[in-house]
């Protein structure tokens, strides 16, 4: 495939991706509207009668946004949750697994680590908007959280990287 080709294919692809989501929802719409935009959610969190709906474009996405739902089923916020700030809200020694969902939804990627028998949740995001990079958030086995660790992410690496 020449060049030419691959990014006319690349371009359609990405064009294809922006229309899958639609338009934004604003404050005020109904779940319908809501759906109606963005399409069914990959998952939906309940606290009596408020409702979250997750809209995760994991696992290979740096982005998940959350559509946050009053007891009318109004929708009060929509934002973007895979961040540095958001991460920033999760407390060691405190959050458990539900409360990670919640606030930044499914992981793209789930690992062991055997050694201290951690169960770890990966998310790609931008951070500070702009680096590729993994959120590694580690759960015990009560499912809390005892540690958070954030790198780059390999997925973005040159693969020749370090050599001559």
């Amino acid at each position: 495939m020449n060049k030419i080709s691959k990014l006319t294919t690349l371009g359609a692809a990405l064009l294809l991706a922006g229309c899958a989501m639609g338009p934004a929802p604003v404050p005020g719409d109904s779940q319908d509207v809501v759906q109606s935009k963005r399409g069914t959610p990959t998952a939906v969190y309940t606290d009596g009668a408020a409702r979250t709906l997750e809209y995760a474009t994991g696992p290979m996405g740096q982005y998940t946004w959350m559509a946050h739902l009053g007891p009318d089923g109004r929708l009060t916020s929509y934002e973007q949750v895979l961040t540095s700030e958001k991460f920033a809200t999760i407390k060691v020694d405190q959050a458990t697994k539900d409360q990670v969902l919640r606030t930044v939804g499914r992981p793209a990627e789930r690992s062991h680590v055997a050694m201290q028998d951690y169960e770890v949740w990966s998310y790609r995001y931008k951070e500070a908007g702009v680096w590729n990079s993994l959120m590694h958030v580690h759960f015990d086995g009560q499912g809390v959280v005892r540690q958070m660790m954030n790198g780059p992410d390999p997925m973005y690496e040159p693969r020749d990287r370090g050599r001559w």
